[in-house]
C-alpha cells in the first residue's frame, strides 16, 4: 500500500504533542502537511487561515484522506495511536476510509427511513386490507424505534419494545407486530441494507384462543358508553353488521348502498365479495355520517378516519372508552375486543334460532357448511336469509342496550 512518505523522505519528522501546536506554514505555501516518521500516513495538516488538524492518507490516486481532528479538539496521543491502527488495517488490505463511509451510509438508514421504503414496496402487492395493518404495526406501534439506525439496533431493544406493546395493547398485537418487523428486516437483507434479523430468537407471547362472549350486560355497558364519533359509529356498526374491523374502519362511501355494504374481494380476508345486510339502526348509524374532507378541502372517499386512511385510532379510543365505563360502572369490564362482537352476534344469532350455513353467510365464513366439495356445489348467497337474521339480532341488540323486552318469536313465526 502506497503512503506519502513513500515519495521522498523530504519533509518528514517527529510529531509530537509540542510541534503539532508550533509549526507553521512554508514561506508562499497556502496548504502543507507535515508527515509523521513514525507512523506512515501520520500528518498534521496546516492550511492559510490558521488550519491546524491531523490526518491519516493513504493509497494511490485518488488518495484517502481521513480526518482525525482538528489540533485543539483532540488529544494527540490518542490520534496517532488511532493512525497506528489505521496504518494496520490498511496493511492487511483493508479500507479504512470506505468503511467509514458505508458505515456513515448505514447509519442514515435508520428504522423509520426503511418503513418507508418497505411500505411503498408492499404497496399492490398486499390486499389494502393488510397494509393497513403493517402499516399500523411498523409506523404506530415502532414509532419510538424509527430514529435509530436499522443495522445497529439489537435484538434486547426489539424485544423490550415488544413487551411494552404487550402491556398496553395485548399479546396477539405483539406477536402481530413482531411478525411483521421480523418480515421488513428480511426483506431488508435481501436488499443489502441489513446483515442481521435483530427480531430472530425473540419471543412470541402464549396466547389464549379467541372464545369471548359479551353478556347482555356486558353489550348495553359498552353500547351506552360509546362517544358520539367515528369509533362510536364503528362500534355500533361492528356489533350489527358482525363484520371485521376493519371492513368497517376502511369502509369506502362506494361500497355503501340503500340497504346493504358491498365489499369487493380485495377487501375481505378470504378474498371473496362479500354483501352485508342493512338494518334499520345500521342504516342510521351510515346515514349520520356526514362526507368528509380532508385538510386540503378534497372530499374523502373512506367513510371514517381521518388523512390518507381509514380510521386508526384503536388503542387511544379503546382506552378512553374503558376509562368512561370504569368510572361510570364503578369496576373495569374484563378485557374484551372489537373482534369479540362478531363472536357475540354469531352466538347470539344462533340462539335466535339462524340456522349455521346462515350464520357463515353473514359472517362470510368459507368453513361447515360451505367448505371443501359442499363449497363448490352449493354456491348460494342466502341474501334474504342474511337480512333476516341480521334484523332479528339488531332487534334483539336495540333490546339490549334500551333495557327493553322484545318478542323474538313473533318476529320469527313472521319471517318464516
Amino acid at each position: 500500500m502506497f503512503f506519502p512518505e513513500n515519495r521522498s523522505k523530504a519533509g518528514l519528522m517527529k510529531l509530537t504533542t509540542k510541534n503539532v501546536h508550533t509549526l507553521r506554514l512554508p514561506s508562499g505555501k497556502s496548504e502543507h502537511v507535515y508527515w509523521d516518521d513514525d507512523v506512515p500516513g501520520f500528518g498534521l495538516r496546516l492550511r492559510e487561515g490558521g488550519s491546524r488538524r491531523l490526518i491519516f492518507q493513504y493509497g494511490r490516486r485518488p488518495t484517502r484522506k481521513m480526518k482525525l481532528g482538528a489540533v485543539s479538539a483532540v488529544d494527540f496521543e490518542k490520534a496517532r495511536k488511532t493512525a497506528r491502527s489505521l496504518y494496520h488495517r490498511v496493511q492487511v488490505g483493508e479500507d479504512p476510509a470506505r468503511d467509514a463511509a458505508d458505515a456513515k451510509v448505514k447509519m442514515a438508514e435508520t428504522l423509520g427511513a426503511t418503513i418507508k421504503l418497505y411500505l411503498a414496496r408492499q404497496k399492490g402487492r398486499v390486499k389494502p386490507r393488510s397494509l393497513v395493518e403493517i402499516e399500523r404495526h411498523l409506523l404506530v406501534h415502532l414509532r419510538l424505534l424509527h430514529s435509530l439506525p436499522l443495522a445497529k439496533i439489537e435484538r434486547r431493544t426489539i424485544a423490550a419494545r415488544l413487551s411494552e406493546i404487550e402491556q398496553t395493547s395485548g399479546k396477539r398485537t405483539r406477536n402481530s407486530v413482531r411478525a411483521t418487523l421480523h418480515a421488513m428486516y428480511a426483506w431488508s437483507i435481501q436488499e443489502g441494507m441489513a446483515e442481521f434479523n435483530p427480531v430472530t430468537g425473540t419471543s412470541r407471547a402464549p396466547e389464549k384462543s379467541r372464545d369471548r362472549v359479551l353478556s347482555a350486560t356486558e353489550i348495553n355497558v359498552i353500547w351506552n358508553a360509546l362517544p358520539d364519533d367515528h369509533f362510536g359509529a364503528i362500534i355500533k356498526l361492528l356489533a350489527l353488521t358482525s363484520a371485521r374491523a376493519n371492513e368497517i374502519a376502511a369502509l369506502r362511501w362506494e361500497e355503501v348502498h340503500d340497504n346493504m355494504i358491498v365489499l369487493p374481494a380485495e377487501r375481505t380476508k378470504n378474498s371473496r365479495s362479500h354483501v352485508i345486510p342493512l338494518s334499520e339502526p345500521a342504516r342510521a348509524i351510515l346515514a349520520a355520517q356526514p362526507r368528509r374532507a380532508n385538510a386540503d378541502g378534497q372530499t374523502r372517499e373512506l367513510v371514517f378516519g381521518f388523512g390518507a386512511g381509514g380510521f386508526a385510532g384503536w388503542g387511544k379510543c379503546r382506552k378512553r372508552l374503558n376509562e368512561r365505563i370504569t368510572k361510570a360502572a364503578g369496576k373495569a369490564l374484563p378485557h374484551w375486543t372489537p373482534h369479540d362482537l362478531r363472536r357475540t352476534a354469531a352466538t347470539m344469532m344462533a340462539e335466535l334460532g339462524v340456522q349455521p350455513h346462515v350464520i357463515e353467510a353473514v359472517l362470510n365464513h368459507v368453513s361447515g357448511h360451505r367448505a371443501g366439495v359442499a363449497g363448490i356445489y352449493n354456491r348460494a348467497s342466502y341474501e334474504r336469509e342474511k337480512t333476516i337474521a341480521l334484523d332479528l339480532w339488531a332487534d334483539r341488540l336495540m333490546a339490549i342496550v334500551k333495557g327493553r323486552k322484545t318478542n323474538i318469536v313473533t318476529r320469527l313465526r313472521r319471517e318464516a
